[in-house]
């Protein structure tokens, strides 16, 4: 869990389909940022993107999910 957000992501066949994406809106982007980048892992080092409607950082995990954590403008 990060503060209210909690995710159940599939990792094993038949659970649900995997690849999916999800779309979190979060304060903060910047710090979230640094703190997954200062963890040191080799897959996680995302960057942060300007877009029309505000800020994204989208992190994929082992299993193909896609997790956009996006900070309105």
């Amino acid at each position: 869990p990060r503060g209210e957000c909690v995710l159940h992501l599939p990792e094993h066949h038949g659970e649900a389909s995997r690849g999916a994406g999800l779309r979190i809106a979060t304060e903060g982007l910047e710090d979230f940022q640094r703190e997954l980048i200062a963890k040191g892992y080799k897959y996680a080092r995302p960057g942060i993107e300007e877009m029309p409607w505000g800020r994204d950082m989208t992190v994929r995990d082992p299993f193909g999910n896609r997790l956009t954590f996006t900070m309105p403008a």
